[in-house]
């Protein structure tokens, strides 16, 4: 049983390993990428897509330590993360610093949401959605979710195809039927 345990138990630290140095490499080749586009003297197709995605001409955005030019750059590191990082896990010192200055920054209401501080960071499995989504815990242990595209298209808006379902100001999400009686198939009442 002893054996087992082990087994188990090093199974868990080669997971959370590997999902660590995922998450490095995305970021190196992140780093690199951004690297090679400013060195070479020739306009890339990159480029010019991220030219056309800045909210005119702004500087760069300041997550913590971290610095973003687009939107998209900021949506898809945050897709990346959230979806590379164990569940029910607190996050790092760096993510936790980058998390909090964007919900500060593009948080409709920050003060609300961060109430009397927050402990920690965790990527979790939503109960109603049954999706991961990013959870704060707050230093009296409650916890509550935030929506990273919402903050993201606070700070820089994002395309029209990357806002949130629903996103037209009406406060109504895309609540799945479109009005009129629909049978919806058969043996349906």
């Amino acid at each position: 049983m002893a054996e087992r345990e082990e087994i188990v138990d090093s199974e868990v630290n080669t997971d959370s390993k590997v999902v660590e140095m995922e998450v490095e490499a995305a970021e190196k080749r992140e780093r690199e990428q951004t690297e090679e586009e400013t060195e070479g003297g020739g306009e890339s197709k990159k480029q010019k897509v991220g030219d056309e995605e800045k909210s005119n001409g702004s500087d760069p955005v300041k997550l913590g330590p971290k610095e973003f030019v687009t939107s998209v750059a900021i949506f898809d590191y945050f897709t990346k993360f959230m979806h590379f990082w164990p569940t029910d896990l607190d996050v790092n010192k760096y993510e936790h610093t980058v998390l909090l200055d964007l919900i500060k920054k593009g948080h409709s209401e920050p003060d609300a949401k961060i109430g009397g501080g927050i402990k920690a960071f965790q990527v979790r499995t939503h109960p109603m959605w049954k999706s991961r989504c990013f959870f704060l815990v707050r230093e009296d242990d409650s916890a509550d979710d935030f929506s990273y595209r919402k903050c993201v298209d606070h700070i820089l808006p994002l395309p029209e195809n990357m806002k949130t379902p629903g996103h037209n100001g009406n406060g109504h999400g895309c609540g799945g039927r479109r009005g009129g009686r629909g049978g919806g198939g058969r043996f349906r009442r």
